[in-house]
């Protein structure tokens, strides 16, 4: 049986639904996601096998130009290494907007020289559809494209024509990954993105992006899990408004965060959370460093 491999870079502005697209075409919950834009923040690999075909998707952080913050820099420059020698270009833009910042995401998808798709998301919730095609032909009068996808990454609609298109492009070759492998990232890694996302999904608009976690223990024994996460702030308020009165927000993040990973271990997990200030690290390369923000690939 001839097999074929490719990378696929999933691109977008902040918030357009990029990794939930990829859990949906998976089938499986691999990046966090929450209504807040910039909640992925490092490049995920999701993997997906289908009988003779393989493609390795990556997700990628939000491509923004409001934010000048160091961490907002690596996100950019993931985002934008990760159309370096993909076999294909997925897109994404929200329902009939198309922005300044989408325009900005386009010129660098049309640098990369890879086929690419539009994929234009959330067309469930547009409250007047007839206005999508007028849409379709006013952007691609002046933007090329390989094809064009309205889709609901959410409710699985429209992506299999998707996927057919994508796997065209797929170039022969051997399988990178096991056939039941879905990502390249370790369970330390994932663990941490969990109690992250409890973290984004609770909190207000401020304190989650100015948050990180680090797993300082993982010890598995039988079917038990410990798991001991650091939480890192950047104020000492911040601090306050994350550990809640009396310990109860941060007790309420450790529930939801372990309810997600005995699922995701199909383990019992014994999780303990710690926050501490770390003055600035968002805006300090050494600590981006750290903290695994900067890609070693």
């Amino acid at each position: 049986m001839t097999t074929r491999f490719g990378f696929v870079a999933i691109v977008g502005r902040p918030n357009v639904g990029k990794s939930t697209l990829l859990n949906h075409i998976l089938g499986f919950k691999l990046s966090i996601t929450s209504r807040k834009p910039q909640t992925t923040r490092h490049r995920v690999l999701g993997i997906w096998t289908e009988n003779e075909c393989q493609i390795a998707f990556v997700d990628t952080p939000g491509m923004h130009t409001d934010q000048l913050k160091a961490m907002n820099r690596v996100m950019n420059q993931t985002a934008e290494q990760a159309l370096s020698g993909v076999d294909a270009v997925v897109m994404l833009t929200d329902g009939k907007i198309w922005n300044e910042l989408d325009q900005r995401v386009y010129e660098k998808v049309s640098r990369s020289g890879a086929p690419k798709y539009w994929v234009i998301n959330k067309v469930d919730k547009l409250d007047n559809k007839n206005q999508l095609l007028p849409h379709i032909q006013n952007t691609v009068e002046t933007h090329v494209f390989d094809e064009v996808f309205p889709v609901s990454a959410l409710k699985n609609l429209n992506l299999e024509p998707l996927l057919g298109a994508l796997k065209l492009q797929i170039p022969d070759g051997p399988f990178m990954y096991e056939e039941d492998q879905i990502t390249d990232r370790s369970e330390r890694f994932l663990t941490a993105e969990i109690v992250r996302e409890q973290i984004m999904r609770q909190l207000g608009d401020e304190v989650p992006y100015e948050t990180t976690v680090e797993i300082e223990s993982f010890e598995h024994s039988g079917d038990r899990v410990g798991i001991h996460a650091l939480i890192s702030v950047e104020r000492d308020g911040q601090k306050a408004i994350l550990v809640g009165e009396g310990g109860t927000r941060l007790k309420q993040i450790g529930i939801e965060a372990r309810k997600r990973l005995e699922n995701f271990l199909d383990a019992h997990v014994a999780l303990k959370l710690w926050v501490k200030v770390r003055a600035s690290w968002s805006n300090d390369e050494r600590a981006l460093k750290s903290l695994g923000y900067f890609e070693s690939d």
